[in-house]
């Protein structure tokens, strides 16, 4: 599938042959928590995130998987340690093209809401950076 190369090989002591594949190694993501700790980069995380801002909505679990896999991407193009901010961040974005409600539910979490005002605050500044929708 692409994902490994298969080399046929003679050992140079007995001339046996045998197979080898050789697979590509990610570079290692790192995340850089709050509390200072750092963590290797776990996709599962932010698709399970993905998830549960997107329960009981009309979002497709490909449209998820491919939510996280962008917030992924977009992380190793910095090609350094990431906070847990700008991973956070890249997925506010990706969720506000995806679905509002779902938006809101991950800024929710993310953001620690405690109060109605923070939710009104947040739907403020999605309604402003979102075209209107046309109804027809």
């Amino acid at each position: 599938e692409g994902d490994a190369i298969r080399r046929r090989r003679e050992c140079a002591s007995c001339h046996q042959r045998y197979t080898t594949f050789e697979r590509v190694e990610e570079v290692g993501l790192y995340v850089i928590k709050r509390s200072g700790d750092r963590e290797p980069f776990d996709r599962e995380k932010i698709y399970r995130g993905i998830q549960a801002a997107c329960k009981n909505r009309p979002v497709a679990n490909e449209v998820m998987v491919g939510v996280a896999l962008a917030v992924e991407e977009s992380m190793r193009l910095l090609n350094r340690d990431v906070s847990s901010e700008e991973i956070g961040m890249a997925a506010l974005e990706a969720l506000a093209e995806v679905d509002e409600v779902a938006y809101v539910r991950f800024a929710s979490v993310y953001k620690g809401f405690e109060a109605t005002e923070d939710f009104a605050r947040e739907i403020g500044m999605l309604v402003k950076t979102t075209a209107p929708k046309l109804r027809g």
